[in-house]
């Protein structure tokens, strides 16, 4: 069984596998000269040949264990009918809904004839993607998702979104109710074509409260892992709360995730104690630590063997990679896990 797989099944293994999130990316020349030709970021999501062949840039520079879809979780959104575009320097866009009429405008007519440029790039990853490596599926969380929808793009407080949730909790949980049927039919597609595991990014699930996570962020997840895996009893799903803090517990009983990535805060011994248990762990090098490189970078990974390898455990990172990240930085990193792992201080 491929390693990265092994380890989602709950084994132990030493050195541990690694992806990174965000992977392939701006960092690396060899992305920046197809993006070039592509045309805009959606053309390049959206032209399977060259979405294959970015997706496979770092795991051929690099030899990671996993290879992630190249994709963006707001094509869920652009496939609903809402209009999505990407401005530089700023980041998505989207046509914002403002009230609960606007909901109206969704439809889910065309849902997977749009996303079929999703499922082609996994076809052919089938083909390409090195026999140890996994091929890894993803979406957005619904909270994550409708967040986006609501505020236009991205927020420093959702607070647009979080007032139409307190105002009218019945229109918002129509919204969460669409995107857990179309994310769930999603996933199990990426499957269908290829995908051996799936993460599910809520990106913002730590704005809010405990009540609230629970009903917008934790529930929606789980009845998505549980459509999955009522299609796919066997595939792996990982889960992403970030921002959780505490709720990290509750997401790694509650969830029916088999792997749990952490962001940067969370503290590693109560991660090790209190939820590697439960689940695999996923994570949690901050993503500046790898920009930064050097004795900082070597500290915090060998800190991360340290802790949590005795354990069921992958190796990535608290978020995305930085853009500004040196690619050598990632290769001295990769020779730390591989080459230090084994012998790390218990």
């Amino acid at each position: 069984m491929k390693p990265l797989l092994q380890a989602l099944k709950g084994n132990i293994l030493s050195p541990p596998p690694v992806w990174f999130m965000r992977q392939a990316g701006r960092y690396l020349p060899e992305y920046r000269e197809v993006r070039s030709r592509a045309g805009s970021f959606l053309d390049l999501c959206k032209t399977p040949e060259l979405a294959e062949k970015v997706t496979l840039q770092p795991v051929h520079r690099f030899g990671m264990d996993g290879a992630i879809l190249f994709s963006d979780i707001l094509v869920v959104a652009e496939a609903l009918g809402q209009k999505l575009w990407f401005e530089e320097g700023t980041g998505p866009r989207l046509e914002a809904l403002d009230s609960a009429d606007d909901l109206n405008r969704l439809t889910t007519r065309h849902f997977h004839e749009h996303l079929h440029p999703v499922y082609q790039t996994l076809e052919r990853l089938q083909e390409s993607v090195p026999a140890t490596v996994t091929r890894i599926g993803f979406a957005g969380a619904p909270w994550t998702v409708a967040s986006y929808m609501i505020e236009g793009g991205s927020s420093r407080d959702f607070l647009k979104s979080r007032l139409w949730a307190y105002r009218d909790p019945n229109s918002f949980a129509r919204l969460i109710e669409l995107l857990v049927d179309v994310t769930s039919d999603y996933l199990v597609h990426q499957v269908s074509a290829g995908a051996e595991a799936v993460q599910l990014f809520d990106s913002w699930a730590g704005i809010w409260p405990e009540a609230e996570f629970r009903r917008w962020s934790l529930e929606p997840c789980r009845r998505i892992i549980e459509r999955v895996h009522e299609s796919y009893p066997e595939v792996p799903v990982i889960y992403f709360p970030r921002g959780a803090g505490v709720l990290y517990e509750a997401c790694a009983v509650e969830s029916g995730a088999q792997a749990l990535s952490l962001d940067s805060s969370v503290p590693l011994r109560w991660a090790r104690d209190v939820l590697q248990p439960h689940v695999t762990l996923q994570g949690n090098l901050d993503p500046a630590c790898l920009v930064a490189g050097g004795r900082a970078m070597e500290s915090a990974a060998e800190s991360l063997l340290r802790m949590l390898d005795e354990g069921p455990f992958i190796f990535n990172l608290g978020h995305g990679i930085d853009k500004t990240t040196p690619p050598e930085h990632v290769t001295e990193l990769m020779e730390i896990i591989r080459g230090k792992s084994a012998q790390a201080p218990t």
